[in-house]
């Protein structure tokens, strides 16, 4: 069976992490742009930042048979430095014209500020101006005032609710937001946000229907495996392979393929690779004797 990871930052991984994925049945990720665990001082720096998701990290994955994909924001937390805001904002509509950009986010609430809800905001304008779908970051406090402020700001700005996930959910928030029309991403954490066994019990409870699971796997304590983990679980629990194959790879696709950055039909074929390969001169080997996919 085939997964895929809707928001998983890899940039955070190592390419052992890759080849571990792959091993596991992951053929396609989604990295969402995110702060990279200390504030960064200038605007310069998420230029940068951009054009390693949207090249680097989308070849690095590549040579290990996954499809990379990325969404590009202003994230929540870095919201708050106003000083370089409206620069970085600039520097997005040309990022969410790449190839492999499948949306915004991951956009949200932290800290509930104003300076969060005014970039929250504007980053959701874009996206409707663009059709593009949308990753929601949920706050890790008060989490259910934050979910609610969420929705009312979706429903304020008017977007397709069918094009935005709001992420991070546990069991207070995920009826809340199967209330609207927006899908609902839950993220597998080793000891915060959602665990395997409660996912399962999520699911046996509220169905398959726009439901999302991820391992958002950055530079804490994660799991980059927490998507087949969980499959692996259901499948203990007896669910039908169907619906394993619904929440964990169907379900992804249907919402970002609205993106027009892929098609179903172009994820089932396996992604030939040649690790001889360089990325603007660079190889993702040291010292190894590259491979290349049977197909290639």
């Amino acid at each position: 069976m085939k997964y895929f990871d809707p928001h998983i930052h890899m940039t955070s991984r190592t390419t052992d992490d890759y080849m571990a994925m792959y091993k596991a049945g992951i053929r396609a990720v989604i990295e969402p742009a995110f702060w990279l665990g200390q504030p960064r001082t200038h605007a310069g720096s998420f230029d940068d930042y951009f054009q390693s998701i949207t090249g680097w990290e989308r070849f690095r994955a590549s040579q290990f048979g996954i499809r990379h994909f990325c969404t590009i924001c202003l994230n929540a937390k870095e919201a708050n430095n106003p000083e370089y805001a409206d620069e970085i904002l600039e520097y997005l509509p040309r990022y969410l014209e790449k190839d492999n950009v499948v949306g915004v986010g991951e956009i949200g609430y932290d800290d509930m500020t104003d300076h969060e809800h005014k970039l929250f905001k504007t980053q959701l304008e874009m996206a409707k101006e663009r059709d593009l779908p949308v990753i929601v970051h949920t706050p890790h406090r008060d989490k259910l005032n934050g979910v609610q402020a969420t929705i009312d700001l979706i429903r304020d700005v008017g977007i397709d609710e069918t094009l935005v996930v709001i992420d991070h959910n546990n069991e207070e928030t995920l009826p809340m937001v199967l209330e609207t029309n927006c899908w609902a991403g839950h993220t597998i954490y080793p000891h915060s946000k959602m665990d395997a066994d409660r996912m399962v019990d999520l699911i046996q409870q509220y169905g398959s229907d726009r439901i999302l699971v991820n391992s958002s796997a950055d530079w804490g304590i994660s799991n980059p495996l927490a998507v087949p983990v969980t499959a692996g679980l259901m499948k203990e629990q007896n669910f039908s392979d169907e619906i394993i194959q619904k929440v964990m790879w169907d379900n992804p696709i249907a919402l970002f393929e609205k993106s027009g950055a892929f098609t179903k039909a172009e994820l089932e074929t396996e992604l030939e690779f040649d690790q001889s390969l360089l990325f603007q001169g660079n190889s993702v080997l040291r010292g190894q004797r590259p491979e290349k996919s049977s197909n290639a």
